[in-house]
C-alpha cells in the first residue's frame, strides 16, 4: 500500500508553523505577514489538489520502468535503503539544479521562490505543475532496480526533510554545515542577491553542491524572492505568470530556433536583437521595498475563515477522494482553488471580487449535494450549510468596506 506521508504530515507542518510564529511574535521578529502567509499556504493547498490528478500516473511511470527494464534484482536490506537515500538525494539535486537553468522548468519551480519572506510557510509554497516533470529525473533509480514503494517512501522523506530548513530562527549548525543542507544554506538558495542566485540546490546533503561547484556560504544579508517580483497574491497567476512572460518574449522573435531557445535557455536569456542575456540586478538596499497591499483590517477575519474552509475542503479531498466519484472530486478541487483565488483578490482589493465572491458562495452551497453519499456528510451537512449562509451575510455587510478599500488602492 502506498502511504502519502506528506499529506499525513500536514498537521505537524501547521503545528511547527504555529511554534515559529509564536517565537517570532515573542521576539518581535517581522518574519510573518498575513497576506504573504496566506499566499504561501494557498500554493501548498493548490499543489496537493492538482497533484491528486497526477500522482498515481507518475507512480506507475516509475513502476513500469522497474517492472520491465530494471537491470538488477536488489534485496530489501539496510544497505539498499541507504544507497537509495543517497540516489534519491543525488537525483533531486540535478532535478532542482535543472529547474533553475532551463526556462520551461523554471516556469514551474519559480512559484516556490516568489515569497519575499522566509519562514516555514514558504516550505509549503509549491508549484502546481512541477511534479508533472520532476519524476523523470528519478527514472534511473527504477532502471537500476530500486523498488517503487521504497522510492516513494524515501522521496517523500527527502521532501519532508526540506520543510524545517525554511526558517530564519536557526542561524548556524556548526560542523553539520559541511554535510547536510541547513537553514543557512537554504536561505542562500532563496536569495535574489546576484551572488546567491542558482546556488545550494541540495535536498538533504549539501555535499552535491560542493562537489559540482554550486555551493555558496551565507555571507551578507539575504533578500528573498525573485528578481522581478510577482507583486500579487493571486495563486493562479503565480503558477502562470512566467509562462506568459516566456510566451510574450517568443512572440517578439522571428527566428524559429530562437523561439525554442526561449524555453530551453536559462532565465535571463534573450536573443541578441532583444539585448542578449540580462543578468540579475544588484539589490538597491536604499530603495528596497517588499510588495504589500493595503486592505481593511475587518477583512482579515473573513479572509482567514474562508481560507480555513479551503484548507478543510482540500484536506478532505486528500483523504477522501477515493470514496468520491469524479464529478465530486472535480467540484471539490474547483471550489478549493476558487476560494483561494478570492482570498488573494480580497487582499489585493480587486474590483471584480465583489461579484465573484457571491457567485462562489452560491456555487459552493449548491454543490454540497455531490457529497451526500459520504457517511460523514450527514453529520456535517447542517454545519456546512450554516457556515455558507453566514459567509453570504457576512460578505454582504462587508461591501462598503471592500468598495472603500478598492477606491483607496486605485488612487
Amino acid at each position: 500500500m502506498k502511504v502519502d506521508y506528506i499529506a499525513l504530515s500536514v498537521p505537524i507542518f501547521f503545528l511547527l508553523i504555529g511554534v515559529e510564529l509564536a517565537y517570532a511574535f515573542y521576539k518581535k521578529l517581522k518574519y510573518y505577514r498575513f497576506n504573504d502567509s496566506i499566499s504561501n499556504l494557498s500554493q501548498g493547498i493548490g499543489s496537493q489538489i492538482t497533484g491528486l490528478f497526477m500522482k498515481t500516473a507518475l507512480f506507475f511511470g516509475y513502476k513500469y520502468i522497474f517492472e520491465h527494464w530494471r537491470l538488477f534484482e536488489l534485496p530489501n536490506n539496510i544497505w539498499i535503503w541507504i544507497a537509495l537515500f543517497i540516489g534519491v538525494d543525488f537525483c533531486y539535486y540535478w532535478f532542482h539544479r535543472m529547474s533553475h537553468q532551463v526556462n520551461a522548468l523554471w516556469a514551474a519551480h519559480i512559484v516556490h521562490h516568489q515569497s519575499e519572506e522566509y519562514n516555514l510557510t514558504v516550505a509549503l509554497r509549491q508549484s502546481w505543475f512541477q511534479s508533472w516533470f520532476a519524476w523523470v529525473f528519478y527514472l534511473p533509480l527504477a532502471w537500476i532496480g530500486f523498488d517503487p514503494l521504497m522510492f516513494v517512501t524515501l522521496s517523500a522523506f527527502n521532501t519532508l526533510y526540506q520543510f524545517w530548513i525554511h526558517t530564519r530562527t536557526i542561524k548556524s549548525m556548526g560542523f553539520l554545515e559541511h554535510i547536510i543542507n541547513t537553514p543557512s544554506h537554504h536561505r542562500v538558495h532563496h536569495g535574489s542577491n546576484p551572488k546567491y542566485i542558482d546556488k545550494n540546490h541540495a535536498g538533504a546533503l549539501i555535499i552535491w553542491d560542493k562537489m559540482f561547484g554550486t555551493f555558496q556560504k551565507e555571507e551578507e544579508e539575504v533578500y528573498y524572492g525573485i528578481t522581478k517580483p510577482l507583486a500579487s497574491w493571486n495563486p493562479v497567476w503565480a503558477n502562470f505568470h512566467y509562462w506568459a512572460e516566456l510566451w510574450h518574449t517568443a512572440k517578439k522573435i522571428d527566428h524559429p530556433i530562437d523561439k525554442i531557445k526561449v524555453f530551453l535557455k536559462p532565465p535571463g536569456w534573450y536573443p541578441a536583437h532583444l539585448g542578449g542575456f540580462q543578468a540579475a540586478p544588484e539589490i538597491d538596499v536604499v530603495n528596497y521595498k517588499k510588495f504589500d497591499s493595503s486592505y481593511a483590517r475587518n477583512l482579515v477575519g473573513y479572509v482567514f475563515i474562508q481560507f480555513l474552509i479551503a484548507l478543510g475542503a482540500g484536506s478532505a479531498l486528500l483523504f477522501l477522494y477515493w470514496q468520491l466519484d469524479i464529478a465530486a472530486v472535480i467540484y471539490g478541487a474547483c471550489f478549493t482553488i476558487l476560494t483561494l483565488l478570492t482570498c488573494g483578490a480580497l487582499l489585493e482589493n480587486k474590483v471584480w471580487v465583489r461579484y465573484v465572491e457571491f457567485g462562489r458562495l452560491i456555487f459552493s452551497l449548491g454543490g454540497l449535494y455531490l457529497f451526500h453519499e459520504l457517511s460523514i456528510f450527514a453529520v456535517l451537512a447542517g454545519s456546512m450549510i450554516l457556515i455558507h449562509l453566514i459567509s453570504i451575510i457576512w460578505f454582504y455587510y462587508l461591501q462598503n468596506t471592500i468598495l472603500n478599500a478598492t477606491k483607496t488602492s486605485s488612487v
